[in-house]
């Protein structure tokens, strides 16, 4: 390559043949050219190679690392260590991207100095019917801002808000010198998922200059079985990701004040979410970590009031003061409310939707009372019109 790369693009490769093609034709298709691609075969047993290859010997911006299997972790480090290029993006091996995602991100850093600009993305799905859905990631005025996260935010909630984002890490760029200079690697835990949860942490606890676009790019896959999204097993996954995220806290003794309860925070909604994607059975054995993790955080002095509403708050003394098997009782009646819906046959979708949101709003009034009820449904409505 005589040019400069302006982009390394890192593509984690691991038994995609079905999608690979897709995602390669749109890298290598990018209005931005000046950029390198780099195809790390994660030891695929499919014929993933055969296509790497293939498209390899007709671009030689792409660069090829094989390695025995070894996760995605270390793929994506090896990826991170290899690339040459001014600003390094992601694209995951069952998505897409749009033909000028990479000059519009570039362009956007270079004229504001970023360390990371990230953009919004598709929900897509290519069955029954291909489908994208856009997901802008922020609001019009947080989009006209230049952030620090550990300075800019003086009320702790909207620190929280911030930090919460989607963890999407393929719909960024990163300048390639602000990740070297903080030592910002991916978790290599073996046969772990969520490994992007902790890297975007470790981003907003280091980055200086990070600007959100409303505009969409990246189409992320749905519909993908061997997806980790789709993976109900994996239950103490989330638990490595905070883990690691602590362990970096521990790296930031100026920062540590304002990370460790950020960083308890997030763990609590991300526990909850890891909760109810569970069955019944693993969901009350996870509670018993939920329970006990937060109870170690709370003899450690990281639970802070202010970073949760008085709502969440309330339900987090409760889940320290009372068992795991009593916490799950609450929970679980809330859990089976989502899955009670008439057969299909009896009543469209929409319909449907309507049934299964009062049962489940029911059933949360019946266990947790009007008030937290109440914030709840005012909660999810003002996220859907963010």
């Amino acid at each position: 390559m005589a040019n400069q790369v302006k982009v390394s693009v890192v593509i984690p490769i691991y038994n995609v043949e079905k999608y690979l093609r897709q995602c390669l034709d749109s890298v290598v298709n990018q209005t931005l050219r000046d950029i390198e691609i780099i195809c790390v075969n994660d030891g695929s047993k499919d014929s993933s190679p055969d296509i790497i290859n293939e498209y390899a010997s007709r671009d030689p911006r792409i660069v090829v690392i094989n390695k025995p299997n070894s996760g995605y972790g270390h793929s994506m480090n090896c990826g991170f260590d290899k690339a040459t290029g001014e600003y390094i993006g992601i694209v995951e091996s069952d998505d897409y991207a749009d033909p000028d995602m990479f000059e519009k991100l570039y362009d956007c850093a270079k004229a504001d100095e970023l360390d990371v600009v990230k953009s919004g993305f598709y929900f897509y799905w290519s069955n029954p019917e291909e489908r994208s859905v856009p997901n802008p990631i922020c609001s019009e005025v947080m989009s006209r801002r230049i952030i620090c996260p550990t300075r800019d935010f003086k009320a702790p909630l909207e620190a929280v808000e911030f930090f919460n984002i989607k963890p999407t890490i393929w719909s960024a760029i990163y300048r390639k010198d602000f990740i070297r200079s903080n030592n910002i690697r991916f978790n290599e835990t073996p046969g772990a998922s969520y490994q992007d949860a902790s890297f975007n942490f470790k981003v907003w606890a280091c980055a200086e200059r990070i600007k959100l676009m409303r505009e969409c790019f990246l189409h992320y896959r749905q519909d993908n079985e061997a997806s980790s999204i789709n993976s109900p097993g994996k239950v103490y996954c989330i638990c490595d990701e905070y883990a690691e995220m602590e362990r970096f806290i521990e790296t930031q003794p100026l920062k540590k004040a304002f990370l460790a309860p950020v960083c308890a925070r997030l763990r609590y909604d991300s526990y909850f979410w890891n909760y109810y994607r569970l069955n019944e059975i693993l969901a009350g054995e996870f509670m018993n970590r939920f329970h006990d993790d937060f109870v170690r955080l709370n003899d450690e002095g990281l639970l802070q009031h202010k970073y949760f509403e008085w709502y969440r708050w309330i339900e987090l003394c409760r889940i320290i003061d009372d068992s795991a098997a009593a916490t799950h009782k609450r929970h679980s009646r809330e859990k089976q409310g989502v899955s009670e819906v008439l057969p299909p046959p009896v009543m469209g979708r929409k319909s449907s939707y309507v049934i299964r949101n009062m049962k489940r709003g029911y059933r949360c009034l019946r266990v947790n009372g009007f008030r937290y009820t109440l914030l709840r449904v005012l909660e999810k409505a003002a996220n859907k019109l963010r």
